[in-house]
């Protein structure tokens, strides 16, 4: 037991963990559900009536809040708190790292004569100031202009963060610079929501509906994983610094039994996504499901659908908290996109509708979807958007992260298409046809034993090689990296349907105050559209080379990298849609366009600077130790007079592989020691032509000396050993 590796090996099979630190049996999902949560309930009994009604207004109606009512907001909140054993606050937000970030401070303050009150007031709560050179902003702030404000989103409500030592109020907040540009991914998102509420509330009230005041994007975001034991990770220095495996053989199993898709969980796994599920309860998140996922030591959790504002902070609090209560059962919470190559990677299906503040879901088809004229067009506008916005799509889930994953035969396809199913896809043909008369249905399924109920068949199959699928009574968007925030897809995805709901709603009012009867002018209107827009819709084999051609034939872009798709954020069309519906600025583009560029290079830089340093100090010192043993085991053998061809043979190879190894080592060191002159996506394009395929020719030497260095000398923890020990 000499290398990290072996050591970390030892320390598995030595360690018992406690898997009783929480037992449902003994504890209320009722009792915990939202305990630690600022919401309505414990706003209603703790302020006064008025202020209650004024912040509901905002929460729900988005009217202006009042500085008097802050303030009763504040006084109630800090109560709350200290009463729960806060003794700081801090304003969440999220910059454009992707992660979160706080400041806290205390609720003390001194009062001069050796005495201390609690104080919070209504500015406290409405505004905070990081500094905002220090995060990313692509341009927008340098260096000495540092300041920056948190702003409090009312529409997410505060929480308390339980730690060993005290506890934190939680204040959810946008983050923008002080010239008033947004440097997050929450500012847009909550402008994207207004934008889509507008225009889909249009259409709303042409079907009548006078009492909906505001619809709601909603999301249910689906958080794939990986779980693997943290031992492993201080002898794989890879996994450590940039969350993938840069080396890494294929292992003898992987996941070609396909017995890790929903089996039976182990009980160190059980009992710490219970633990998540206990601490995500406590602060109002609605996990549902858990399950295994395709990949050994994958897992999922999926939630309930919420706004879509709530369900991005909700999602990265289900990141936090699954990455926090890991390490109690001596795990660690691997969220890149492919952590392991060869096997599947981690994806955050985006589960997107509509719904209005009354509860009516507006992609909801019902029974009869062909005599539901609201839902058709609401389907149709979401059709329209995505054919008319793909790249769009496409950006806005690019990192080199993602790029390992998309296109790879376990996730959609670079190219956006959509999935309707047969009943659906009926239902639009008779539609593009002026010619609705049914609806395919479902029916049941006989399957042949008697003491079996019948089983209900939906009307349509679903399709997992979709990038943009219909199912049901929603739009998943399957492209999402499991890293991601969700805010910048949905930010995209309300933005390009506030849209397509804008030109509708114009063509149909225009219409009907000409006196042409609402369901003429959407018969009239509707057939055109699906006519352009029906190029993006594909219910076969996404994965298929065939629908790769097809797809070019049809015009279909194939962003297949970041660098491909990155332009598109700043492209005249692109600044000229969100500018009109005041999402983004121009400035605000470019930035993105700059932090995204950078974004990608660092990580790549990060990296290939790992790749060169595990080369030259963990595997090539093994690689030349066991080339001298196999160079004394061949001389031994010819001096003891026996045949040492075959030995000879395989010391030509480990040398073979070795010198290759060395030269691809320092072929990559090279390239990426190369200084790019230009701007930051300059830069990233020589990332992705100069240095990426450098990278990949050193892992291919690489992985092959795992394969024949001895076992003993192997310095990184392998994949069999990673994804199989528990």
């Amino acid at each position: 037991m000499s290398n990290a590796r072996q050591k970390a090996i030892e320390a598995i099979a030595n360690t018992e963990y406690d898997l009783n630190q929480i037992d449902f049996r003994a504890t209320s999902l009722k009792d915990l559900y939202g305990s630690l949560v600022f919401s309505e309930e414990v706003q209603k009994a703790r302020l006064p009536k008025p202020v209650f009604k004024a912040l509901q207004k905002t929460i729900k109606q988005g009217v202006n809040l009042d500085s008097t009512i802050a303030d009763a907001v504040a006084s109630a909140m800090k109560d709350w708190a200290l009463e729960h054993g806060a003794t700081h606050y801090t304003h969440l937000f999220q910059p454009m790292t992707g992660l979160t970030a706080e400041k806290h401070d205390s609720f003390l303050s001194p009062t001069g004569s050796g005495l201390a009150i609690a104080e919070f007031s209504g500015k406290e709560l409405v505004k905070g100031e990081p500094d905002a050179s220090s995060f990313p902003s692509g341009g927008i702030r340098a260096t000495f202009e540092a300041r920056g404000y948190t702003g409090w989103d009312p529409t997410s409500p505060a929480y308390i963060r339980e730690t060993p030592n005290g506890t934190t109020l939680v204040i959810p907040t946008v983050f923008v610079s002080w010239t008033g540009e947004s440097l997050d991914k929450k500012t847009p998102l909550l402008k994207s929501m207004e934008v889509v509420s507008t225009h889909a509330l249009r259409i709303v009230r042409l079907f009548g509906n006078t009492e909906a005041r505001k619809v709601f994007s909603s999301v249910g975001p689906e958080q794939e994983y990986f779980l693997i034991d943290k031992n492993f990770l201080y002898s794989r220095p890879d996994l450590l610094n940039c969350g993938r495996t840069v080396f890494g053989a294929k292992p003898p199993k992987g996941q070609e039994l396909e017995d890790q898709y929903f089996g039976t969980i182990p009980e160190r796994v059980i009992a710490c996504m219970a633990d998540c599920e206990a601490e995500l309860f406590k602060l109002g998140v609605p996990v549902k499901t858990r399950h295994n996922e395709v990949a050994p030591s994958q897992y999922e959790i999926a939630p309930i659908y919420e706004d879509s504002n709530l369900a991005t902070d909700h999602n990265h609090l289900t990141m936090d908290v699954i990455r926090r209560t890991s390490e109690k059962y001596g795990l660690v919470a691997l969220m890149h996109e492919k952590p392991f190559a060869g096997i599947n990677g981690s994806g955050k299906h985006n589960n997107w509708s509509l719904a209005t503040d009354l509860g009516e879901n507006l992609l909801n088809p019902g029974d009869t979807p062909h005599e539901n004229m609201q839902f058709l067009v609401f389907c149709v506008a979401t059709i329209r958007a995505v054919a008319k916005y793909p790249e769009l799509l496409r950006v806005s889930v690019a990192s080199a992260g993602n790029d390992h994953r998309l296109g790879a035969n376990e996730a959609p396809p670079a190219i956006i298409s959509i999935f309707l199913g047969d009943q659906l896809q009926d239902v639009i043909d008779q539609l593009e046809r002026s010619d609705l008369k049914s609806t395919k249905q479902g029916g049941f399924m006989e399957v042949g034993v008697s003491v079996l109920p019948k089983l209900p068949r939906d009307a349509g199959d679903r399709n997992r090689t979709s990038p943009f699928a219909f199912t049901g009574n929603k739009f998943e968007f399957r492209a999402v990296g499991s890293s991601f925030s969700i805010g910048g897809p949905n930010v995209v995805l309300n933005t390009i349907v506030a849209e397509s709901l804008d030109f509708i709603a114009t063509q149909l009012e225009v219409a009907t105050k000409g006196g042409k009867p609402l369901n003429k002018a959407i018969a009239d209107l509707l057939p055109g559209i699906l006519h352009e827009s029906k190029k993006v819709i594909f219910n076969g084999d996404g994965y298929s080379e065939e629908w790769h051609k097809e797809a070019e034939k049809r015009g279909l872009p194939n962003l297949k990298s970041t660098t491909d798709a990155l332009p598109i954020l700043i492209r005249r069309d692109t600044v000229e849609l969100f500018g009109k519906y005041k999402v983004f600025t121009e400035r605000e583009l470019q930035s993105r366009y700059a932090i995204f560029s950078e974004k990608y290079v660092k990580e790549v830089t990060i990296e290939s600077n790992l790749m060169v340093s595990i080369a030259r100090t963990m595997i090539l010192p093994a690689a030349l130790r066991y080339q001298a043993e196999v160079a004394t085991a061949v001389n031994a053998t010819k001096a003891a007079g026996v045949d040492a061809a075959a030995q000879l043979e395989a010391l030509r190879e480990l040398t073979d592989v070795t010198t290759k190894f060395q030269a691809a080592t320092a072929a990559l060191e090279k390239v990426a020691h190369h200084h790019v002159d230009g701007e930051p996506y300059a830069h990233a394009k020589y990332m992705k032509e100069s240095v990426i395929p450098k990278m990949v020719e050193l892992r291919t030497f690489g992985d092959k000396l795992e394969t024949i260095v001895a076992d003993d000398l192997w310095p990184l923890s392998t994949y069999r050993e990673m994804l199989f020990i528990k």
